[in-house]
């Protein structure tokens, strides 16, 4: 049964609401809706309600059967879907499991060409430009402890991601300039692949070029700082993959540079690169996150994605209010101009680890200038033996 919107409070019964629909002239159907549905005097003498049901024309309820019997098949068909039973309606309008930010993924290759590769989550990844370069190989530091010497087993499969955006020319991103947008994302991947500068590239239609293979390293990160629960990681052109927007940096609390397509992208291949390599969310970060400056010991040498990464959309958990290792282990400070090129999000992270600093000078009953003098003094002990190991790669 339902209510006519035109009747307010009058019930339209499924018969009824037949006959009215063969009523083009929409007066006549008014009236005879208004003449069918209104309530008809009750004689005095009139037989009880349940025996004026058993004196109505049989014609009509047999009508009545057999519009029941031709609807209930029809609406079984259509939500049973195949079964010889109805489904619940809870069922068939079963909402998706929600992402959990962090949950690993399950991601496998489904095909493989010369050319390129499809994986289950949709990814393709396009090897066109794909190229060696120089085996993985690093070393890592306990993080509980003070110890400037790396633990002693090499390690060959990356431990994390860092995400860059290329900083490289950019064209409109409009129809008209399609021409000069491949043009322009050829000659980028031509200087990539040339310089070994990363793993993969993302260009601006949201095409996954991989350059360096993910055996070897990248020269992506250069003087570099991170850790997890349980390691540092200094230097992670060998520890972490490194992948590329092609895209320009964006200041302060501005919208994020990647087009929709690019960020589908790179959950897809973020998505990939976990599932195969075990990586944790806590170790996907950006560039201006883990870059350091031993020069002057202050953060953000680099400053692409300083600000308005999509970690969310990433399916990761928003690294940019983790406390900044370079600051809370290895002293390192950061200048104004820095800060106001992050924008909130990260100051979370600076504000984190300088409280982590201070703290950890007062359990040491020093003052945090000399306790961060400290700090330092170890960072470049540890940067000593990691440039030593690389120098010793390099000649065996």
């Amino acid at each position: 049964m339902q209510r006519d919107p035109k009747l307010p409070g009058t019930i339209v019964t499924p018969f009824l609401e037949w006959r009215a629909h063969r009523i083009h002239d929409p007066v006549e159907k008014l009236k005879f809706l208004r003449h069918a549905t209104a309530p008809k005097p009750v004689p005095k003498d009139a037989p009880r309600p349940v025996w004026n049901f058993f004196r109505r024309s049989w014609r009509f309820q047999a009508g009545g059967l057999v519009l029941v019997a031709l609807l209930i098949p029809s609406r079984t068909l259509i939500t049973a879907r195949g079964s010889s039973r109805a489904r619940p309606a809870a069922t068939v309008t079963e909402a998706a499991p929600p992402v959990i930010p962090g949950a690993t993924p399950n991601v496998w290759q489904v095909e493989k060409t010369g050319s390129y590769e499809v994986y289950s989550n949709g990814l393709r990844v396009e090897n066109e430009y794909a190229t060696a370069n120089e085996p993985r190989t690093y070393y890592v530091f306990e993080r509980n402890g003070n110890s400037t010497q790396p633990l002693p087993d090499a390690r060959f499969v990356p431990a994390g991601i860092v995400y860059h955006t290329t900083e490289s020319h950019l064209a409109p991103f409009e129809p008209q300039h399609t021409r000069q947008l491949k043009r322009i994302g050829r000659s980028l991947l031509d200087y990539v692949r040339q310089n070994r500068s990363y793993n993969f590239v993302i260009d601006r239609f949201g095409r996954v070029f991989r350059v360096v293979q993910e055996s070897d390293a990248a020269y992506h990160a250069g003087k570099s700082v991170w850790a997890d629960s349980n390691f540092f990681y200094v230097n992670l052109n060998h520890s972490f993959l490194g992948i590329a927007f092609e895209a320009q940096t964006s200041a302060g609390d501005q919208n994020p540079v990647a087009s929709p397509a690019q960020i589908h992208a790179a959950r897809v291949l973020t998505e990939m690169l976990r599932a195969r390599y075990s990586i944790s969310p806590a170790n996907c970060v950006t560039h201006a996150q883990v870059s350091v400056n031993p020069a002057n010991m202050r953060i953000g040498y680099h400053t692409d994605w300083a600000g308005n990464f999509p970690f969310a959309e990433l399916g990761l958990t928003d690294n940019y209010a983790q406390p900044l290792p370079s600051l809370y282990a290895f002293g390192f400070g950061y200048d104004p101009s820095f800060v106001t090129s992050t924008g909130t999000r990260l100051w979370k992270g600076l504000e984190l680890a300088e409280s982590q600093l201070q703290q950890a000078a007062a359990a040491a009953h020093r003052q945090p200038d000399e306790y961060r003098k400290i700090l330092r003094k170890r960072y470049r002990e540890m940067l000593r033996v990691v440039d030593n190991k690389g120098a010793e790669e390099d000649h065996s």
